[in-house]
C-alpha cells in the first residue's frame, strides 16, 4: 500500500494566489506549493493526483510566462 504524505496535516491554500488570471489555476498552484512551502515535484503529483513530470512541465511554464511578464513590464 502506498504511503500518503499528508494524511494526517492540512495543507491551507490562500485564494490570492488566483488572482493573476496569466497564470493558469494549476500553474498558479504548483509554483505556491513550491516555492512557498517548498513541496517536491513528487509530493505536489502526490496531492493533486498527477505525473511528477506533468506538475515539473507546469512550473517550468508558469516559470517561463512570469519572465516573460517581468520582461514586458520593464519596457
Amino acid at each position: 500500500m502506498k504511503r500518503r504524505l499528508f494524511a494526517d496535516k492540512s495543507l491551507n491554500i490562500p485564494s490570492f494566489i488566483f488572482r493573476d488570471r496569466t497564470f493558469s489555476v494549476m500553474e498558479s498552484l504548483v509554483a505556491f506549493l513550491k516555492e512557498e512551502r517548498g513541496l517536491t515535484f513528487a509530493q505536489i503529483a502526490e496531492l493533486l493526483n498527477r505525473d511528477d513530470r506533468t506538475v515539473w512541465t507546469v512550473y517550468h511554464r508558469m516559470k517561463k510566462k512570469r519572465e516573460e511578464v517581468e520582461r514586458d513590464a520593464e519596457a
